[in-house]
């Protein structure tokens, strides 16, 4: 199993490290992620939450996104609304109020709960609006995506046993006809 954890995380932090080249994210941008452990092992989502595997998946993204230099929003399960836990730095300056929750694994996932953990000062928010994301077993995190997402297709659509769905975010096209738009914002 622990060879197979390793490959795990190597496939996460490389899904990660493509989706944050392809959507193009500037500095401090936020990148949001669900992810059910239970589908990554193979299993239905909300069946068998893995911290173990969760610490694996989250260091491999992790990783991607400090090299990136983007901030991680961990979307925690249905059971807490699917609030969010980011740095305490991201939600003072994107002006988020925090809520008072703490993820475990039955009660926010597995994922969430290892971003709790890893993170330096983590904090809840109820909503975010983040310039990409990544949805790793079919967790809809489209909730937490400025208003118009784009999907991006990796190289590989899994991780784990788990399904995943990428998208990146573009400013939305106002004007109609006659509107000329700049290319390096599609």
């Amino acid at each position: 199993m622990t060879e197979d954890m390793t490959i795990i995380a190597e496939e996460a932090y490389l899904a990660a490290k493509e989706i944050l080249e392809k959507a193009r994210l500037e500095q401090e941008e936020l990148f949001v992620v669900g992810c059910s452990t239970s589908e990554v092992g193979g299993a239905t989502i909300g069946t068998y939450s893995s911290p173990e595997l969760a610490e694996m998946v989250f260091g491999g993204i992790y990783q991607a996104t400090q090299e990136a230099g983007v901030y991680l929003a961990a979307q925690c399960c249905e059971h807490l609304n699917r609030a969010l836990i980011l740095e305490k730095e991201a939600a003072v300056k994107y002006g988020y109020p925090m809520v008072n929750v703490v993820p475990q694994p039955k009660a926010g996932g597995s994922f969430a709960t290892a971003a709790y953990k890893a993170f330096e000062h983590p904090v809840a928010v109820e909503h975010i609006q983040a310039a990409a994301g990544m949805d790793i077993g079919d967790t809809l995190i489209g909730m937490h995506l400025r208003d118009v997402a784009v999907p991006v297709r990796l190289r590989s659509g899994q991780i784990g046993d788990a399904h995943v769905v990428c998208a990146r975010t573009r400013p939305k096209f106002i004007g109609g006809g006659r509107a000329v738009y700049d290319e390096e914002l599609l």
